[in-house]
């Protein structure tokens, strides 16, 4: 049979390969499919026996390039990191995962890092100063002298039922201890009401550690799991007027005689009620109860770390903070900018439930949103993130409820950063399913997940905002991007600023809004457990040269 003349000539063969492969290989593995080996084969001898056999035997040939195309993807099942079970564009609904750290994955960086000239990676992922700040909780003798009478009274209880969501429900569990030390009475174990828009009948040992809680707070306040046998049967007084920003004069002058003569009193109504401005030792005690006391109930907290080791094992990540919720929306008096269609189911639902606005109903909602009371959209965040400096390869853990509009609202944010993960996507299958329907564990994880993350950032203040920035202080002040709404969202309106010129503004307005050591007492009526300095942090030399 004559030869082929496409067998005599020279020609380089190709193997054809999907690019999700091609995404995943490491060069070793490209160099392995993509350049023929240095070393000639003798024609006659060996696997592979030349042009002439091989021609002669097609078999022989289509049983060489198999074995290429299955080493090759040996190689490839071997090098994915198998340890992280999500896909890294999970919003995308792609398969593929590739590596952060083969040499593909290094050139990928490069280069989108290249579009960032004015703020390096490195640079988005440098911690602010934080002056030396360390806790401390060191209480005075006369505190711990009346520590021990507390602890001997037998003749006060305390009662609180806290509502809201969970970010609200610890803002009033830590001003249910505070008011129980001043009073001197024990607490009973704080009652959580029953959550009405999320329905979540869940109790203080269902989300706390209230063993921890109990044993880290023994020294200030006697803490109990119900009422003792003595007054089980007692009615309580029962409160819940009190006024916005109560001092502790206000609390000992209205209710110190009234849970003396009834030995039991009932207080509703926590939010905001207890005054942010309390003698140091007060402040103190604030900061114990949110920063150690309140501790997870533990299988929520191994969960919540289970995924944050996730998140961390490919390196520093971002954890976002979005309020792009439908109630929201409703409740800000704002408009999430999707389309008309969306906007008028926003304006619907607010004239339906006036009730639910909580924005200044005098204002509209373009003088709310340059007043920066308007939460910021998927595009704002990615336009933000990117004028601060964040790479393409920012992997980044979304916590929030579902968003109105549903993946079509988030579609800035994953184009632009597709490394985008929530809790659902990092958990393996059933991992979330003991916390179903419960928005509080739900919440906790997000909690958990987000106040270890390298940059924190949230696109509306509220509590888990405020709450995660005031951990994240008394950790050792840990990034927290605050963005100056008000200030930037007129550079957003203006097209015909050039990027560049964009980029250093906001860069340039942001400067000190990176979660820098702030001191509390520089604005009136600040939350020592969002700014713990400098009743709960001190400087260590300092801290030294107490006696």
């Amino acid at each position: 049979m004559a030869k082929s003349k496409k067998c005599n000539a020279k020609k380089q063969s190709y193997i054809s390969v999907p690019s999700q492969i091609i995404a995943t290989l490491s060069s070793s593995s490209l160099q392995s499919l993509l350049v023929p080996p240095k070393k000639k084969i003798k024609p006659s001898t060996g696997f592979f026996l030349g042009h002439h056999y091989s021609c002669r035997r097609p078999g022989v040939w289509l049983l060489a390039l198999f074995c290429f195309a299955l080493v090759g993807l040996l190689r490839l099942g071997w090098n994915v990191n198998t340890l992280i079970p999500f896909s890294p564009y999970p919003c995308l609904g792609t398969l593929s995962i590739p590596s952060l750290i083969d040499r593909v994955g290094e050139r990928h960086l490069v280069s989108r890092a290249a579009q960032h000239p004015h703020a390096s990676e490195s640079e988005f992922w440098k911690q602010p100063d934080g002056m030396d700040y360390r806790p401390c909780l060191e209480f005075s003798a006369e505190y711990k002298r009346a520590s021990k009478v507390i602890s001997n009274d037998r003749r006060k209880y305390l009662l609180v039922v806290v509502s809201g969501g969970l970010n609200q429900q610890r803002n009033q569990i830590v001003d249910a201890v505070v008011i129980a030390r001043i009073l001197g009475a024990a607490l009973v174990v704080p009652i959580l009401q029953v959550n009405l828009i999320w329905g979540d009948e869940s109790e203080f040992s269902d989300i706390f550690d209230f063993g921890h809680f109990k044993r880290v707070l023994a020294d200030d306040v006697r803490i109990l799991s119900s009422l003792p046998s003595s007054h089980i049967k007692t009615r309580p007084v029962e409160e819940n007027r009190t006024p916005l920003h109560a001092s502790p004069q206000w609390i000992r002058a209205h209710y110190l005689k009234r849970i003396k003569k009834g030995g039991v009193l009932l207080l509703r109504g926590l939010d905001s009620r207890l005054s942010n401005d309390l003698p140091p030792e007060l402040q103190k005690l604030r900061c114990k109860v949110a920063f150690q006391a309140l501790r997870f109930a533990p299988p929520i907290l191994e969960l919540g770390n289970k995924l944050a080791r996730r998140m961390q094992s490919k390196g520093p990540y971002l954890a976002l903070h979005l309020r792009i919720e439908k109630d929201v929306w409703v409740r800000t008096g704002c408009l999430p900018g999707l389309s008309k269609e969306y906007d008028e189911i926003i304006l619907n639902e607010r004239r339906r439930h006036p009730e639910l606005l909580t924005a200044r109903s005098n204002m509209t909602y373009h003088e709310r949103k340059l007043a920066g009371l308007c939460p910021l959209n998927a595009f704002e965040v990615t336009r933000l993130l990117k004028a601060l400096g964040a790479p393409r390869s920012t992997r980044i853990y979304w916590a929030g409820g579902e968003p109105l509009g549903g993946k079509e609202a988030l579609s800035p944010l994953t184009g632009e950063f597709p490394h985008f993960y929530n809790k659902e996507d990092l958990a393996l299958p059933g991992e979330l399913e003991p916390f179903a329907h419960k928005a509080s564990f739900m919440a906790a994880i997000d909690y958990i997940v987000s106040a270890e993350s390298d940059v924190f950032m949230p696109s509306h203040g509220g509590n888990m905002g405020h709450a995660i920035q005031g951990h994240r202080a008394y950790a050792g002040h840990k990034k927290y991007i605050t963005p100056n709404k008000r200030h930037m969202l007129p550079h957003f309106l203006n097209s015909s600023l050039p990027e560049a010129e964009f980029n250093r503004i906001i860069r340039e307005l942001h400067r000190e809004s990176f979660g820098q050591p702030e001191v509390r007492a520089s604005k009136a009526r600040r939350d020592v457990t969002k700014y713990p300095v400098p009743e709960c942090m001190c400087k260590r030399r300092a801290s030294n040269t107490t006696t």
